[in-house]
């Protein structure tokens, strides 16, 4: 069964249990190990959760620290706060998303106008390049929504330094079959690979580490670049550290539920909303048509959120789609006599976009939007502005914020 058809909070729930007794030093032993899509028990499986927020990582940081000391599980900790310097950073640089988003569109535009361009980007998504691990990942991909970490590294190396391709168009390749793809760990990550985010820093695919870390299931001899010149760009990225969260109305409110934070319940808000509407934004990650997959796993987490909310505080709910979100949302706060919203603080990427939109709608109707963000993203935030050792640092402090014990965060 795929991983999108379990796209619930107790599902969640269930994957973390399984997984807690290997999240020390097991998990820091083998995560970096790919041994088929039929083996995944060295790794989390967890960042379809996490990413969708149908598990908090507070939650998941606890139950692991109940379990193994941190010296045991830091490998996994570090892991989650990598998560969220990306998240964070692209809060500081959003102009890098929106770049990405330009670059994109005149990429694909060029299909349509080169023939060889085509030809290349077509035989790469189709598994058609005669590398068999590449090829394998492609299929891997495309049936199962999910790659492996390493793999992920390793297919964009091979994209941009042995086929040739933008990687803009590999990372949109990403976002749109990934269950898990995130605006900002996938953009940052293809452009890490490529020597634009650690500048001049770039990864290279090789041969003996991909037969090492596969098992020997793939030994691409003679098949890979042999080297990775970092790439360029003109463009000028602002750092503006990201404007502070708004407070929750005094006044009745509406609830607004995203993919992007779908524990509604948990810690968001105080008082319960007047009514709960679910929306979505997965065909609004490219021009080019999003997977299945993604777009499943997404709506089944609104309708799950959905559910526990109307559970939790005994409000109507409404699931309004992949459709026009002010159109739907104007007419539900009209059918509910709504005057105030409240969202989660929706990351950098495209429903963060569609909600901006929307909010111009929503003052043109008298309609107040706050945008309420989690402590967790306040408290680790300000530190993932420049490099992710900056954050890293304070990994124990952020962790002594949760109330665990700290005498238990020491490393030796």
């Amino acid at each position: 069964m795929s991983i999108a058809q379990h796209a619930t909070r107790q599902a969640a729930e269930d994957a973390v249990k399984r997984f807690l007794p290997n999240a020390g030093r097991e998990y820091a032993k083998k995560r970096n190990f790919d041994y088929g899509p039929e083996q995944r028990d060295n790794v989390s499986m967890l960042s379809p959760y996490v990413r969708h927020r149908l598990l908090l990582e507070e939650e998941l940081l606890r139950q692991v620290l109940d379990v193994h000391s941190f010296s045991d599980a830091q490998k996994f900790v570090e892991e989650v706060y990598w998560r969220t310097y990306f998240k964070g950073w692209m809060e500081h640089h959003p102009d890098v998303w929106h770049n990405y988003q330009q670059d994109l569109g005149r990429h694909i535009r060029r299909l349509n106008d080169d023939a060889d361009a085509c030809e290349r980007y077509n035989e790469a998504v189709s598994g058609r390049t005669g590398i068999d691990c590449f090829d394998a990942w492609i299929h891997e991909l495309v049936t199962t929504g999910y790659l492996h970490n390493h793999a992920r590294m390793w297919f964009a190396s091979i994209w941009i330094y042995t086929l040739g391709l933008p990687w803009q168009l590999g990372a949109d390749f990403f976002l749109r079959h990934l269950v898990d793809g995130d605006p900002a760990s996938n953009t940052l990550g293809w452009r890490w690979v490529c020597g634009l985010h650690t500048r001049g820093k770039t990864y290279l695919a090789r041969v003996s580490n991909i037969a090492n870390f596969t098992n020997y299931r793939f030994n691409p001899h003679g098949q890979l670049a042999t080297n990775a010149p970092p790439l360029s760009e003109d463009a000028i990225v602002h750092h503006r550290p990201p404007p502070p969260s708004d407070e929750e109305p005094r006044v009745p409110f509406g609830l607004l539920v995203t993919e992007d934070d779908c524990v509604p319940e948990e810690g968001l808000i105080d008082n319960a909303p007047v009514a709960a509407i679910g929306l979505t934004s997965t065909n609004d990650r490219s021009v080019l048509p999003s997977s299945p997959l993604v777009y499943e796993f997404g709506k089944s987490a609104v309708l799950d959120a959905l559910d526990r909310a109307g559970a939790r505080w005994g409000c109507p709910t409404h699931f309004a789609g992949d459709g026009d979100w002010a159109d739907s949302v104007l007419e539900w706060c009209q059918q509910h006599k709504i005057k105030a919203l409240v969202s989660a603080w929706l990351p950098v990427g495209p429903a963060a976009g569609r909600l901006a939109l929307l909010e111009d709608r929503l003052k043109e109707e008298g309609i107040t939007l706050s945008r309420v963000r989690r402590p967790f993203d306040d408290a680790a935030w300000p530190y993932a502005g420049r490099g992710y050792f900056k954050l890293k640092r304070q990994v124990p402090e952020l962790l002594g914020r949760l109330g665990l014990d700290v005498d238990l965060l020491q490393t030796g």
